[in-house]
Order: C-alpha cells, then structure tokens, then sequence
C-alpha cells in the first residue's frame, strides 16, 4: 500500500502524544524499525517525544540558566538588540513580548524570545553556511550584558542540530526512501532557534493574548525542548480537542512542520498548537525550527500523490516560503534593507 492510500485510512483523533527511543539506531534494522515508529507518529499525531537524544544534560541547564539571566536583564537593555528596531530582513535578535500574532484572531503573542540563526562557536571567514543562509541571512546579534549567553545558546544549537541532522534521515525511510535522501538537500541546512520566556499569565482561557497562538510552524520539523514541571504546550486533535503535551524528563518534542506536510503532501501532519502559560510562573523554552537549504524546491512527492490524492501544493522555494510566514508573523512594519 503506497504512503497516500495509507493516509486516507488514518484517524488523527488522537488523546496523547507518543514517546520515540531514538538511542538504538546503529544498525540499519533499528533505523527501519524507529522509522516506522516515527512514520505512525507523523501519520496520526505530527508531534513525538524523542528520548535519548544525546544533548548532554549540562550543555541544557547552562543554556536554560544562560536564558533566566538574559531575560532578566531590563527591557530597555534588551532592545538594544531588538528585531523590532534594527532594520534587517533577518528577524534576529531580541524580540518583546506581544511583537508577534501568530493567530490573527488573537491580539498578540505574550512571549519575549531571542532568535539565532547558524554560526560557529569559533567563527570562521566566509562561512559558507552563513553565506548561504537565504530568509536568514546576516550575522546574529549578542547582548553584550549577559556575557555567557552566546556561549551557551551556541553550544546548545549545536547540539540541537545534531538531532536534527539524525532525524532528517529516520524521516527519509519512514517516506520509504534512501536513508540519504535528505543529505544533499541539507549541506546547509536552515536551523533558525528561538530562545523563549513566557511570563505568568492570568485571566480566562479564551483572552485574545495567550504565549503563543494557534499555529502551525514554517520549517521541516521543530526540536522543542521544555522547561520540566510546567504544562503550557498543547496539541489540536481531528476532533477539535486541545491534548496537552507536558514536558516528560529527557525528552525533546519534534513537531511535524508545514514544509515537510507539503513535500508529503499531508501524509505527514503539520498538527495545530498553541502554548499558554497557567502556572503562574515564569517558563522557558528552546524551539529549534530545522529546514532544508533555501534554494531547494519543495513539492509533493510522487509516493505522497495518488489519484485520489491529487497535488494539494505548488512548487515554491524553502527560503521564500519561510520569509513570507515570518512578515506574517510580525506585527511591525519593518522597512527592510
């Protein structure tokens, strides 16, 4: 049975999230029998925890405890690296809270985050990544204050990246194809990470500013991690049910995005989420956004289309795709040079 006669047959009416071991994948039978995991998880749901990632446990908490003293530093210090002021196309840097509305029915996205894109802990002349970084491109822009914040947003990027870099091919033989198909599409591969806070939010659920509205994320897939013992990330079901996605201890959440549901053709769900923050504290997240480089063409797959699931999408490159989502997105009027 082909990837789109499978689809037709499958329920999203799911009412939890599954969990992946992804630290047995030595040999090619593990990689074959992970990839079905995954493939069921991506059909259904278009959210799995991945256990055993392989991010150190201290690479995590210097980053986290990097983010609390970033985010803590006075506004008008963080806005001295604002996106919102700087007037570049590449949305890097700080960004306050409600300067996003990701759901136009919404009033504004309560969330402050700080946005990186790929670069060398040690930089190098010509990076041929950062040369190539398309939607992105341009140099990232670091907060003098918080002197170990770049240090530890790298080292965990990295890391992040190396997940990714695995999962991209678990996702080529889940799609039934070469483990590699994915290699030459992803020499630079698009890694855009924000670095989150959500302050406390109170009031009734149904307020027009939540964290983050109901969305769906531009790239591939997202590598989410979560600040453990705070609920805030929820998932929308084919019923139209919000299921919670709680942080579980050593695990990152990956989220199918809308680039890989249009090269699937949604055989792979690019699944509806919001974020809102009930606890009444603080919390933090890392949601790494892991794509394609930005020149590829991103169109539906030959096994992803069938006659009675014809194209839904058109051709458009990944670069274009992502910096039209991204004007979207801001509320500002940026002049763009």
């Amino acid at each position: 049975m082909s990837l789109a006669e499978t689809a037709a047959s499958v329920s999203g009416a799911f009412n939890s999230i599954p969990v992946v071991n992804i630290g047995h994948a030595s040999t090619p039978e593990e990689r074959v029998a992970l990839a079905q995991q995954i493939r069921d998880a991506c059909m259904k749901v278009g959210f799995f925890y991945v256990s055993s990632h392989g991010i150190p446990q201290e690479t995590i908490d210097k980053v986290f405890s990097a983010m609390k003293t970033y985010f803590s530093l006075p506004l008008e210090t963080k806005m001295k690296r604002s996106s919102t002021t700087r007037k570049v196309a590449n949305f890097k840097g700080y960004a306050p809270a409600l300067d996003s509305n990701i759901d136009p029915v919404n009033r504004g996205d309560w969330h402050e985050g700080f946005e990186i894109g790929w670069e060398e802990l040690v930089p190098k002349e010509n990076d041929e990544k950062r040369l190539n970084d398309g939607a992105m491109a341009g140099a990232n822009v670091w907060p003098l204050e918080a002197v170990e914040f770049r240090e530890a947003c790298l080292d965990y990027y990295h890391a992040a990246v190396g997940v990714g870099k695995v999962l991209f091919r678990l996702f080529a033989l889940a799609l039934d194809l070469p483990e590699t198909y994915f290699d030459d599409k992803t020499r630079n591969s698009a890694a855009i990470m924000r670095t989150l806070h959500y302050p406390p939010q109170t009031g009734p659920q149904d307020d027009r500013i939540v964290g983050i509205g109901a969305h769906t994320d531009f790239e591939c897939f997202t590598v989410l991690w979560q600040e453990p013992g705070i609920q805030a990330l929820q998932v929308l079901n084919s019923e139209t049910q919000w299921i919670s996605a709680p942080p579980i201890p050593g695990t990152l959440v990956i989220n199918i995005g809308d680039q890989l549901a249009r090269w699937t053709n949604d055989v792979f769900r690019s699944t509806v989420h919001r974020a809102i923050n009930r606890s009444a504290v603080r919390r933090y997240s890392i949601p790494l956004f892991f794509g394609t480089d930005y020149h590829v063409q991103i169109e539906p797959m030959p096994s992803c289309v069938s006659p009675e699931r014809p194209p839904k999408y058109e051709s458009i490159a990944a670069g274009d795709y992502v910096q039209k989502r991204l004007k979207e997105m801001y509320l500002q009027n940026a002049t763009f040079s």
